[in-house]
């Protein structure tokens, strides 16, 4: 039939247009830019009335998430540019500043504690750090360098040199981090870990074990936090229960189902006059479900489900080992931390307290993240294939440059 064939057709257009070199380059940059550029406005919308309960101005969130934003644009363009010798050089110093400022958050006096987690540390002002963020980029960085160098010696295939020292480390920073109690961080981190291991070509049998013993650690420290307990209790919660311990929970399916097909407006939300805790960090996707609907909420989803795709076709096409580790390790961390967040503001998984990657509030994990996409967007333009397409449209770009300046001259 003709729309059989159309669509046929249509499919193969799509396939041939996402094997071209340079796609995975362009969705890279399209995505951060926009999934960025939208976050900031949803953080303007939704921060508004937060500001303004605590007697601040208006564009206060904003105005700080936009300078973290252009720090992060600086950091994103570094990590493109950044010979890939310069960052593996890297690798050790990041791990040690990163583990340093994890234990100096322990330390008295130093750290502070928000919202029940003490991970972040004052810098001065109104401005704090975590280091817990940097932890992640840290440890995709590292474990990678570590895995490439073994892998190219033909090391991998001992389990001691597979697992030795990437989980002592691992699990060094896995307990720093909780030890603040953030156990929403350790999982995003215990996927990066797995990710990298699967990478690596770890057996089916080790992932059976360490899933096994993963899985009876949160069952304990779920039962040894009542606040835990509480969280797992909300799944699938449509009320808000004895005590309104799922207050939370709710209030963001709430704001979801409210939004309809189109949305109320951007601004017109009513969940965030403080019936919405963490309207603009945690549940800042329940505000964009609420004010632009489903079309919206789609749209972002669309946007991390192309980032993800062409993380992993980074990984999958390219013969360096560190790019491949480094590519996988990162785009596991963006994806699990996106379903966590999503996830706990559908009601699918217990609130985590994890913002959503590019979009929520919070300079600490907004850096980190921009550089994370900076070193996808630089390992795509590194692929063969890549950086031939890209020097055949440079000749092309000086010759409509060059006809550019001699039309000038002969009009003037």
């Amino acid at each position: 039939p003709p729309r059989l064939a159309r669509l046929t057709g249509l499919v193969t257009r799509a396939r041939r247009a996402w094997d071209r070199p340079l796609t995975a380059y362009y969705v890279l940059a399209g995505t951060g830019l926009l999934l960025t550029s939208l976050g900031l406005v949803m953080v303007f919308s939704a921060s508004q009335i937060q500001a303004l309960r605590y007697d601040l101005p208006a564009t206060f969130y904003f105005r700080k998430q936009l300078l973290a934003a252009v720090l992060g644009a600086g950091l994103l363009l570094l990590a493109a540019r950044m010979p890939v010798k310069l960052l593996r050089a890297l690798t050790y110093p990041v791990l040690a500043v990163s583990v340093v400022l994890l234990a100096l958050v322990q330390v008295p006096g130093v750290g502070v504690e928000v919202n029940g987690s003490t991970n972040w540390l004052n810098v001065g002002g109104p401005f704090q750090l975590q280091p817990s963020e940097f932890g992640k980029l840290a440890l995709v960085l590292w474990g990678a360098d570590l895995l490439a160098r073994k892998g190219e010696r033909g090391l991998l295939a001992q389990w001691r040199h597979l697992l030795v020292p990437l989980v002592p480390v691992a699990l060094l920073v896995f307990g720093l981090v909780m030890v603040g109690g953030d156990m929403g961080t350790v999982m995003i981190m215990t996927a990066v870990l797995f990710g990298l291991l699967w990478l690596a070509g770890a057996p089916t049998r080790l992932f059976a074990g360490a899933l096994a013993t993963g899985a009876a650690l949160v069952v304990f420290f779920i039962v040894t936090a009542p606040h835990r307990l509480d969280r797992l209790a909300c799944i699938g919660a449509t009320d808000p229960g004895p005590d309104d311990r799922c207050w939370q929970a709710v209030h963001g399916l709430y704001a979801l189902a409210s939004g309809g097909w189109l949305g109320s407006g951007l601004g017109a939300s009513v969940e965030k006059w403080g019936e919405l805790p963490e309207p603009h960090t945690d549940f800042i996707f329940a505000i964009t479900g609420e004010e632009l609907g489903l079309a919206g909420t789609l749209s972002v989803l669309g946007l991390f489900a192309a980032l993800g795709y062409a993380g992993i076709r980074v990984a999958g096409r390219t013969e360096d080992l560190f790019v491949r580790y480094a590519a996988g390790g990162a785009t596991a961390w963006l994806m699990t931390q996106t379903v966590i967040n999503i996830g706990g503001v559908l009601g699918l998984l217990p609130i985590a307290g994890v913002p959503l990657p590019l979009f929520s509030y919070g300079g600490s994990a907004l850096l980190p993240t921009m550089f994370a996409v900076g070193l996808l967007i630089s390992f795509a333009r590194s692929d063969p294939a890549a950086k031939a397409a890209l020097a055949m449209r440079r000749p092309a770009t000086r010759t409509l440059a060059g006809l550019g300046r001699k039309t000038k001259r002969r009009r003037g």
